[in-house]
Order: C-alpha cells, then structure tokens, then sequence
C-alpha cells in the first residue's frame, strides 16, 4: 500500500538548484504532475496552432486558385495587366503547395525530421516563391504606373508578350537569390535537427535581403507615390471646379425633332429662304447640355479614387506582413550573440509574411469589380453543377 508513496519520496535530501523549486534529485509526485500538465497544455496547443496554420494554408491555395480560374474563364480579363495579377496569383498558389505545409510541421514540431535533401528543396522554394511575390508587386505597379503617366504610348506597348517579359525577368531574379545557399549546404550529419539558411555569409544576407526586399519596397513607394499623384490631378481635373456648375459642350447642329439644346441669341443673321421655303439660320451656335459626358467624369473620377484607395492598401499590407521579418533577418547575423529573438517571434514574424500570400488575391479581387463580378458568376457556376 505505500509502494505509490516511496516512489513519491526524494532519493536523495539535496535539491537540484538547475531545476525548479518543486524538482528534487530523485523522483517528485509534484514534479510529475507538473510535468504530465505542461505535456497536456503543450499538446492542446499544438492542436489549436495546427489548425489555424492549417487553415491559412487551405484559404491561401483556394483563394489564389479562384483568382487563377477566374481569369482564365472570364474572356473580358483577358488583358496583360491581368495576366499579372494572375501570375501573382500562380506564386502565392506555389507558396501555399510547396511552402506552407512543410513550415506549419516544422513550426509545431520545433525540430526537422524530413532530411537533408527535402531541406534544401524546401529552402529554395520559400526563398523563390517568396521573393518572385514581392517582385510580382514591383511588376504590377510599374505597370500601371506607365499605363497611367504615358497612357497613349504605353496602350501600343502593353502587350501579353511584354507581361510574359516582365514575368519571366521575375523569376530569373529570384531563382538567382535562392540558389547561392545551395552551394554551401549545411554539413552532413545523421539527424538533422533544424532546416535554416547559413547566416554565417553576412554578404549574402545583405544581398539577399536587400535584392528580395528593401530595394523592391522603396520602388513601390516611389512608384505608387507618383501613382498617387497623378491620380489625384487627374480627380481633381475631372471633378466640376464649383458646385451646380454644369459640363457644357458646343456643337454647330441643325434643328431635329427631340432635340434637347439651348439656343444662342447673341448672334442671330437674318432668315433667308431657300428654294423650298425652309428657313435656314446662320452663324447660330447651338449649346447642347451634355449630362452623360458629366455622368462619364464623375464615374471616372470616382474610379480613380477607389484605385488610389487600394494601391495604399496593397503598400500597407506588404509593408506590415514583410518589413518585421526582413528586419530580423538582416538585424540577427550582423549582431550575431548580440541580439537574441525567442524562435516563437521569428515563427511568427515568417508567418506574417506567408499571411500576404493571402492577402493579395483578396485586395486584388475585392478592389476590382470586373474580377468581382467574375468571381461570383464563378462561386454561382461551381455551386449549381454541385
């Protein structure tokens, strides 16, 4: 009957200092307790972290696949500024396949069990995939930034074949940013228990984070600067400069049945009569009202608006998923035992940016009522031939 309790009992009367108060050299009921709560705590949230990065993953691989079949059936997208929408949509769709799954093991495990091969596949697939989302922005708003600041040339050059250009120059770029860790992979050994990039080469750390990053965040800052400012000039020159103040436009017209216009009585030459009597007026200006031409400026602008709107959303989002995590993985090699991070706020901070994967087809889709109504005559198609 007191077997249970001697277990219980401390082998020896010193106390371990390395360990907690509760802990003694031998065995303690309270330590295992302890122990068996922390392992049922650790294993419930483990469950609950799996099932919200699983769920990031599946709503990154769905939304980005609508975006992509979306644009392939609806024939009115068929233009080069959305075939790079939806090759952006085709990277964050690799990150959400190739990516996320093998990150959310190694988040919730803590160790690598997959190997050394698998390591660095997976390695350059994140940094790829990644970098060619990043680059996918540059390319999306450089395009639009020429579409708008030099529309009538710009129309003769936005072709597929120069989209197809600017997305192949993409992944050439990021292809060339991920392959250098490959050529100093981590040392064999028979259990490999972590999967990270060498920071030991602080050259390729600046390189990397710089061409991946900083120098792609500050063109788009630059270009949606100048975005916005040209659409700003352009609202407020197709806005009516005073309230009630009406678009009018000149027209030399004849009289018609139906005919809605305001005669001018400045100048009115004397009625002559032709051969079949019809009187005939000259030098008579008619002013026809044009209400639809005004209708067609305030959509416009109200157009131009909304876009504005959206491109400070899609700059605001990229910088807060990205900017944290890019920030440490410069910071943590320079300062080296300097500067220490719990690897939970690293997890998070990567994760943060997987998150603008997400994002992306949201804004693009939700911002854009040509995808908008696209998207849903797509969600109606699929959920009638279910």
């Amino acid at each position: 009957m007191m077997e249970p309790q001697s277990q219980c009992q401390p082998a020896a009367d010193e106390l371990n200092v390395s360990q907690s108060n509760y802990s003694y050299d031998g065995t303690s009921c309270i330590a295992n307790l302890d122990s068996h709560g922390q392992e049922f705590e650790l294993s419930f949230w483990s469950v609950v972290l799996t099932i919200i990065l699983a769920l990031i993953t599946l709503a990154t691989l769905l939304s980005n696949a609508f975006v992509i079949a979306t644009v392939y059936q609806t024939r009115k997208l068929h233009t080069p500024a959305n075939y790079l929408i939806a090759s952006l949509a085709f990277t964050d769709l690799l990150v959400s396949i190739l990516v996320l799954p093998i990150s959310t093991l190694y988040t919730v495990i803590g160790k690598w069990t997959l190997g050394q091969v698998i390591c660095d596949m997976w390695l350059s697939s994140d940094i790829t995939c990644c970098t060619a989302s990043i680059l996918h922005l540059c390319v999306i708003a450089l395009d639009r930034y020429w579409a708008i600041t030099d529309a009538v040339e710009y129309t003769k050059k936005r072709t597929p074949r120069r989209a197809v250009i600017m997305i192949a120059l993409v992944w050439v770029f990021s292809i060339s940013i991920s392959m250098p860790p490959l050529f100093w992979r981590q040392s064999k050994v028979e259990e490999l228990t972590m999967c990270s990039v060498n920071t030991d080469h602080v050259l390729y750390t600046v390189y990397s984070t710089v061409g991946a990053f900083y120098v792609p965040t500050l063109l788009l800052i630059a270009l949606y600067g100048r975005i916005y400012v040209e659409a700003r000039s352009r609202i407020l020159k197709q806005s009516p400069k005073s309230t009630g103040k009406r678009l009018t436009r000149a027209h030399l017209i004849t009289d018609s049945p139906g005919s809605s216009s305001v005669s001018s009585t400045n100048s009115r030459a004397a009625e002559l009569s032709s051969d079949t009597g019809s009187p005939v007026y000259l030098n008579q200006v008619k002013v026809k009202v044009s209400d639809a031409l005004l209708e067609k400026k305030k959509i416009m602008a109200a157009r131009e608006k909304k876009a504005t709107k959206t491109l400070g959303i899609i700059l605001g989002a990229y910088i807060v998923c990205w900017l944290p995590f890019f920030i440490i993985s410069l910071v943590m090699p320079i300062c080296k035992e300097a500067c220490w991070f719990h690897p939970a706020i690293f997890d998070f901070f990567n994760w943060l940016g997987y998150l603008n994967s997400l994002i992306n087809p949201i804004i693009y889709t939700m911002s854009n009522e040509d995808f908008k109504q696209a998207f849903h005559k797509l969600i109606h198609r699929c959920s009638c031939s279910s």
